[in-house]
């Protein structure tokens, strides 16, 4: 189906998971929705895993991209959230039932009928393509309200890093002040998770593989304090001084030595996507402390803008690295080797160009 809004983008069309440009439409700007120029979009690792089709669902061709922010270009007759002119954002859905009891209590991220923002499928049956192009077109409900003065760079991984972290905070009461919380990675996600947990008043201590990060982490992000995961002694020396967890890693990766980390009724949430089951033993690390491990995906519209007023009054941004369109296959196989600090956003409205 063709849509009558031309449109331009890079897209990849097999496994190789390669970005080219690609011509393609959006819908007509329809009473409730909101056109915008697209000016910059956050790359997510979840883009990586879409376009070489390692979750097993990929629809080809496939335009990534769910951290989207640009400026209002044109608005239906009936759109009362934004105007011509304001600033917008998009994340990582486009679409839900907004009927059933899910989507009446702000959760439409876990509706069955959710549409994701790229490679689902939309009411008219048409795919949904992503911010690694000119123009988007979003029901109003979908679309979040850009703060003033608040950059758009720097911000737009707030769209998926942002509230994929934030949210589990806020669900599972972590965010009180005096709380003490680890953070499992210190990527895309795990760097975020650490300002947003320090606005809340928590004391941090980030938990990673090597060392490396140690200084970036206390002296630049604020964290408190650093364990190697490898260091036994280290950890067994944190063992039990944990209110709760945030793991970020979707590596495979043993949860014994981060549940030892936890207090009497600590919690370890997942927001990382590991490839593979991971071991879980529940005597006795989870039994005798009545300790929780769960999980969390990204959060429902009104908490995102939530998150976004929240990250704007407390300066919570990414730390990012501004790349041309056309260098997103180098920055994809950079990101394949965690060679980014920490999260690489396109500059779409100034290197895209229709061809």
């Amino acid at each position: 189906m063709e849509h009558p809004v031309k449109a331009f983008g890079w897209a990849a069309r097999d496994t190789t998971g390669i970005l080219s440009p690609f011509n393609f439409s959006r819908r007509a700007t329809g009473e409730h929705d909101v056109q915008f120029k697209i000016l910059y979009c956050g790359i997510c690792h979840s883009d990586l895993h879409s376009v070489k089709n390692e979750w097993g669902f990929t629809q080809y061709p496939i335009v990534p991209g769910h951290e989207i922010v640009g400026v209002v270009t044109e608005v239906g007759n009936k759109v009362e959230k934004v105007k011509v002119g304001d600033k917008v954002a998009v994340g990582c859905l486009v679409g839900s039932c907004r009927e059933c009891d899910l989507c009446t209590k702000d959760l439409e991220n876990y509706c069955s009928k959710s549409i994701l923002t790229y490679g689902a499928k939309d009411v008219d049956g048409t795919t949904t393509y992503g911010g690694y192009s000119d123009i988007m077109v979003a029901n109003e409900h979908f679309v979040v309200r850009w703060p003033e003065n608040f950059p758009l760079d720097a911000g737009a991984p707030l769209l998926c890093a942002g509230i994929t972290t934030y949210s589990p905070l806020k669900h599972y009461g972590l965010d009180k002040p005096g709380l003490h919380i680890g953070v499992v990675g210190l990527g895309g996600l795990g760097h975020v998770a650490v300002k947003f947990a320090k606005a809340f008043g928590s004391k941090v201590t980030v938990i990673s593989t090597s060392s490396k990060k140690k200084k970036e982490a206390i002296e630049k992000l604020g964290a408190d304090s650093f364990l190697v995961s490898g260091n036994e002694e280290e950890m067994q020396g944190a063992a039990g001084t944990l209110d709760g967890i945030i793991d970020t890693v979707s590596a495979v990766h043993p949860l014994v030595p981060l549940i030892s980390l936890l207090k009497i009724d600590g919690k370890l949430i997942m927001v990382g996507a590991p490839e593979k089951p991971l071991e879980l033993p529940v005597f006795p690390y989870l039994i005798t402390g009545r300790k929780v491990v769960a999980g969390s995906n990204i959060g429902g519209l009104k908490e995102t803008q939530e998150m976004i007023d929240f990250a704007a009054k407390h300066n919570i941004l990414a730390d990012v690295e501004i790349i041309p369109i056309d260098y997103v296959n180098t920055a994809m196989e950079r990101l394949l080797k965690s060679d980014v600090k920490y999260r690489f956003v396109i500059d779409v409205g100034k290197t895209l160009r229709a061809e």
